[in-house]
């Protein structure tokens, strides 16, 4: 590996790898399933697949069981690659590298409330309104607004740390090569560390002192826990 080229945490290419695969994909099928049932504000010559609301669905559900554990290590072990305390102040000095780098935090942070806000409103929606042609529903129109947040959001992500890091920066992101400190075989053991730390009180920890990113870690979480539940009450 060239050591010019910035290094990334396996979990953390692993989590965000599999994130922003199943998202991709639920977003390419959510349009083929706006084209094919509503088309109400422009479409293009996609073949009309009646299941295709379906397989959104399941790219939709993957990226909801992969988000937690994306969460909690962007807000932990991720943490300085997102908004900081100070991020206002230094956000006044325009122009300059620290305010790029400031930009970039934000834009990371901001990139995890548009998913959740896509991830959520596309849980509350049901799965018959589209193929019975009820597209009126404000869920339905929340979604779609979520998903044009979303693409946006991806957009100046990427273009975001191109700006910072580069090309470099980009592909590191990309590689399956790791350190012998963080390979895999070594999660297990992390795992355990952690639950045997959490059996004896040391969650109580992560709430001392209850920063504004703490509120907002626990804000998305439950979010995504409300998402699974409010729907079990529809039937």
């Amino acid at each position: 590996m060239s050591p010019s080229r910035p290094y990334q945490p396996f979990l953390l290419r692993a989590l965000h790898g599999l994130t922003g695969l199943f998202l991709i994909a639920a977003i390419l099928t959510a349009y083929w399933t706006y084209d094919t049932y509503d088309g109400r504000w422009g479409r293009i010559p996609l073949p009309t697949y009646q299941d295709i609301e379906g397989i959104h669905g399941t790219f939709g559900l993957w990226t909801l069981l992969v988000f937690p554990a994306f969460v909690i290590y962007s807000f932990h072990r991720g943490q300085k690659r997102l908004i900081q305390s100070d991020s206002q102040s230094k956000l006044a000095q325009v122009g300059k590298p620290i305010w790029w780098y400031t930009l970039n935090r934000v834009t990371n942070t901001l990139a995890l409330l548009a998913l959740t806000f896509a991830l959520f409103s596309g849980k509350m929606m049901d799965e018959t309104w589209l193929p019975e042609g009820e597209l009126n529903h404000g869920w339905y129109y929340a979604h779609l607004i979520s998903w044009v947040v979303m693409v946006g959001a991806i957009a100046v992500h990427l273009l975001m740390n191109a700006k910072v890091g580069g090309s470099p920066l980009l592909l590191s992101m990309l590689t399956w090569q790791f350190r012998d400190k963080d390979s895999p075989t070594l999660w297990p053991a992390h795992a355990s560390q952690w639950w045997s730390q959490v059996q004896q009180g040391a969650w109580i920890r992560w709430f001392q002192p209850m920063t504004a990113m703490i509120v907002l870690e626990i804000a998305i979480l439950m979010s995504i826990a409300t998402a699974w539940i409010i729907p079990l009450f529809k039937y």
